[in-house]
């Protein structure tokens, strides 16, 4: 694509001023996220504070053709925030502000750059909390544009179920709001979900309108070990099949819980395959909860259940599970990581965890296994050396796990988006009509192809 940043710059100068920079190490900093694309720097980064700055930046860019690559924390996994065609990379992390919570509606309106741990942090004094919970410090905006997911999701929904409404400025610098603050309207094309999950290749969020959530009674964590994979996967699905209603439900095989017990100073552990369990509402139905799930546990080898009410233990417990990604690298230093996201429907968790594990034993690699597995969706962490062709070796194994989970019924990503790695299954998950409607709503939006180009589509 041939643009012209230079007009762009002089331009935006006017009304960013230092706060738009060729710096190279700043330039650096955005070239990547957290996946394993080759990083590729932008020609400058703007660091914007308000909603007329982007659209400001936008007519800009869009008059010049100029690449923008919206940037939030660099947490993605799928090379979403990498400018692989240069231009700008547009930084709304100072965006940061809470501008309303409404407590008696439970519901509130905050900047693109607010991140989910600074909101819960402010409404903690209100009773009232956001559930969505990826792991990372990742930020609401792009939480939205990549559709994220996470441990909650199971009981309180991913970000799609949880925004009402967007700010969001189109590629030729228009501003537009989308939704409500009411729970439902049947009026319109669903315009908030056209964006949800659109990866910044559509427009750029830049306030969200979401729904909250009351701190539950109480709160209660389990975990339970089992003597093999097949065992902890089976009762994943009888606990759901059973209705139970667990706030989380989350799968570690014996290699994580390795890395764990090692990382995190899990003591009293073994590396088996375990369950992390938590259970919200009253005292009453958090008991029953548990003891329901269980038994089912235990007619599936599993055994010594622990439990953890206080906050302290329950953080330490889940904290372990956050720190799943960077326990997993501690097993191999120096090696990198190639993180898969299949999903499937529920009753073939089996088979595909089963599978994947038989794929993983069969590459050689080491490949821990982890999963918010109450909706179906799991994770290898493959760690591959620093020599040639280990990185397509591991691109092959997760090929596999891909194709038995789309085989199933299921999808090559639950949570992590498509970007650039994902980009060669969209045709086979969803056809090549409906590939050809994004490609539409993709020109229709964004004529001049300017906003996040090149990811999600391959070409």
């Amino acid at each position: 694509m041939l643009h012209q940043i230079d007009p762009v710059l002089t331009a935006a100068q006017a009304f960013l001023g230092e706060r738009i920079s060729r710096n190279a190490a700043i330039r650096e900093q955005h070239s990547h996220g957290e996946d394993t694309n080759p990083p590729a720097l932008p020609d400058a980064v703007a660091f914007v504070e308000t909603t007329e700055e982007v659209a400001k930046i936008l007519a800009l860019c869009n008059r010049y053709r100029v690449p923008v690559v919206p940037f939030g924390a660099g947490t993605s996994l799928e090379g979403h925030v990498t400018p692989i065609r240069g231009g700008l990379s547009l930084d709304l992390s100072r965006m940061n502000r809470i501008l309303e919570v409404n407590a008696e509606d439970m519901d509130c309106r905050v900047e693109a750059g607010v991140t989910r741990q600074a909101l819960n942090a402010h409404l903690r004094d209100l009773g009232l909390f956001f559930p969505v919970d990826p792991g990372s410090e990742c930020t609401l905006g792009g939480m939205c544009a990549t559709r994220a997911s996470g441990t909650n999701a199971v009981r309180y929904g991913t970000i799609r179920e949880n925004v009402l409404g967007l700010t969001v400025v189109l590629a030729d610098g228009r501003v537009i709001q989308t939704g409500r603050r009411v729970r439902k309207s049947a009026t319109g094309y669903d315009l908030t979900r056209l964006f949800i999950g659109s990866e910044g290749t559509l427009g750029v969020i830049t306030e969200i309108q979401l729904r909250l959530h009351g701190i539950p009674e109480a709160m209660s964590a389990a975990v339970c070990q089992f003597a093999d994979l097949k065992g902890t996967v089976e009762t994943v699905v009888d606990v759901m099949q059973a209705g139970i209603p667990v706030a989380r439900m989350e799968f570690l095989d014996d290699v994580q819980m390795r890395a764990a017990i090692a990382f995190s100073k899990l003591e009293g552990f073994a590396a088996r395959p375990t369950l992390f369990f938590e259970f919200h509402g009253t005292h009453a139905s958090v008991i029953e909860q548990a003891k329901l799930a269980e038994a089912l546990a235990q007619e599936h080898g599993g055994s010594d259940f622990r439990w953890a009410t206080e906050t302290t233990e329950r953080s330490r417990l889940w904290k372990a599970r956050h720190d799943a990604y960077w326990a997993a690298l501690a097993l191999r230093p120096g090696y990198r990581a190639l993180t898969t996201d299949a999903i499937v429907p529920i009753s073939r968790l089996p088979e595909a965890i089963l599978g994947a594990r038989a794929d993983i034993d069969a590459s050689g690699f080491t490949a821990p296994m982890v999963g918010h597995v109450g909706d179906g969706n799991f994770h290898t962490v493959i760690l591959f050396p620093p020599e040639p062709g280990a990185l397509e070796r591991a691109w092959a194994l997760d090929r596999k796990i891909v194709a038995r989970a789309l085989a199933l019924g299921g999808s090559c990503s639950g949570e992590h988006g498509v970007g650039l790695g994902k980009r060669e299954f969209l045709e086979q998950e969803h056809g090549a009509g409906a590939l050809a409607v994004m490609r539409s709503l993709k020109a229709t939006l964004d004529p001049h192809g300017i906003l996040n180009p090149g990811k999600i589509f391959l070409n």
